[in-house]
């Protein structure tokens, strides 16, 4: 039986960008997650409107809005919430995802690009997570088979 993900990640900056391309590939191969029916928020943008894209929107409130409820929705309709963490760079809106996932007992899996494992992260992301892998992993990793760890990098 495979799970539906909900799929956290930043997208802005490039090292978000290279993450959230290896995550998505890794996604489409991994033969425990149901991609066709798991909630990838990029593809969920309200209207289509990608704020990356058309900076325009960042002051629309009916967009902002519809863009977060639909990211709640797709949380809670999830079976296991996944997110691409980079200790570099933390992107706060995966901090709040984290926390919401955390608020309703979903299971959740913490991706760490592999030259960034180890460094330092933050305390409230640490205690969020079920589970910690390195990205490459995420291919192989198995989301019918939770279990628990620590990370094995510092917190702060």
């Amino acid at each position: 039986m495979t799970k539906t993900v909900y799929f956290g990640a930043g997208w802005f900056t490039p090292a978000q960008k290279k993450s959230y391309k290896i995550a998505m590939e890794s996604l489409k191969i991994n033969i425990s997650v149901d991609l066709e029916h798991s909630y990838v928020p990029l593809e969920h943008q309200y209207k289509n409107i990608r704020v990356d894209e058309h900076p325009e929107y960042l002051h629309d409130k009916e967009w902002a809005i519809a863009t977060f409820n639909g990211d709640i929705v797709g949380i809670k309709s999830s079976d296991v919430a996944l997110f691409t963490y980079l200790p570099l760079q933390e992107d706060i809106g995966c901090g709040v995802e984290l926390g919401y996932a955390k608020a309703i007992n979903k299971f959740i899996v913490v991706a760490i690009p592999d030259e960034e494992w180890g460094k330092p992260i933050n305390l409230m992301s640490f205690g969020a997570a079920d589970i910690f892998i390195k990205l490459s992993d995420l291919k192989k990793y198995d989301f019918t088979k939770p279990s628990f760890n620590y990370y094995e990098g510092a917190v702060y």
